[in-house]
């Protein structure tokens, strides 16, 4: 699994995907992250049969994530994953994730999410057995959902997607995924966009002659966490990955995270039961 791919959350159109993916491929992306309920699979997948051969790879030469839905979880989720892999074109899938903690519809309190979780876990289960999931994680799980998944699971997650940036650290559960060899992986590592333009990160951009958006990768990528930062103009897909021949000294790194209080940008999972 790359350590940096193409986020696609809110690209849409077949024609703006298309520019998007020929833009990734030409300047060496080869893993793409996308969701069901970004309802951009079919594009996406239509995208990368188009370009692939221009480029002379074929399918085994990318990586393909995408992720069940809220509305899907429990006894949704084979079907569902499944018409993921309909709508991508492929025969198997390199990575699958459940999407969000809790199923749609129902409160985060609510005391049947644990057995949804359970329950669509282990239909991922039978079909990474049947080879047609090649890797099995989760997205914005918490250290206890982990917990809880561990002590059912008899295929353990690979990686776990959550918000990860200077201003939201989450260095606790980061150290607790490396310690179960689950591999992290950032999503929202420019803070919605809110980062780029953060005093100390323009500092250290201008200091290394980088972009704010560069500094921010390769502040995730120092650690071993893996990034999919979204991007749709050429030039930005070009810039962000632009990111293996510099370093950030450990004093810069810390002082990224200002006094260190955090924000999170995006969703909120701590309270999902």
């Amino acid at each position: 699994m790359p350590l940096l791919g193409l986020g696609t959350f809110r690209l849409r159109g077949l024609q703006n995907i298309i520019q998007v993916v020929d833009a990734a491929l030409k300047y060496g992306y080869r893993s793409f992250d996308t969701a069901s309920v970004y309802r951009n699979e079919g594009d996406l997948g239509k995208a990368l049969q188009q370009l692939l051969p221009k480029y002379g790879l074929s399918r085994a030469d990318v990586f393909i994530t995408t992720k069940l839905a809220p509305v899907d979880m429990g006894k949704g989720a084979r079907e569902a994953c499944l018409r993921s892999l309909s709508e991508l074109g492929c025969e198997y899938l390199d990575l699958f994730l459940i999407h969000w903690p809790g199923k749609q519809g129902w409160q985060s309190h609510d005391t049947r999410n644990p057995e949804a979780r359970k329950e669509s876990w282990k239909a991922l289960e039978d079909l990474y057995q049947a080879g047609i999931i090649r890797a099995l994680g989760v997205s914005n799980y918490t250290t206890s959902h982990l917990i809880e998944l561990l002590d059912s699971c008899s295929v353990p997650p690979s990686v776990l997607q959550v918000e990860f940036h200077p201003r939201l650290p989450q260095y606790e559960l980061l150290n607790w995924c490396k310690k179960h060899e689950i591999h992290f992986q950032a999503y929202s590592s420019l803070g919605c966009g809110d980062l780029l333009k953060n005093d100390e990160v323009t500092k250290v951009a201008n200091i290394h002659g980088r972009s704010p958006s560069q500094i921010l990768l390769r502040w995730a990528l120092r650690q071993g966490v893996g990034v999919i930062p979204k991007a749709s103009a050429p030039e930005r897909i070009k810039e962000n990955i632009g990111v293996w021949d510099f370093e950030l000294s450990d004093e810069e790194a810390e002082a990224l995270r200002g006094d260190g209080t955090e924000k999170r940008y995006c969703w909120d999972p701590t309270a999902v039961a």
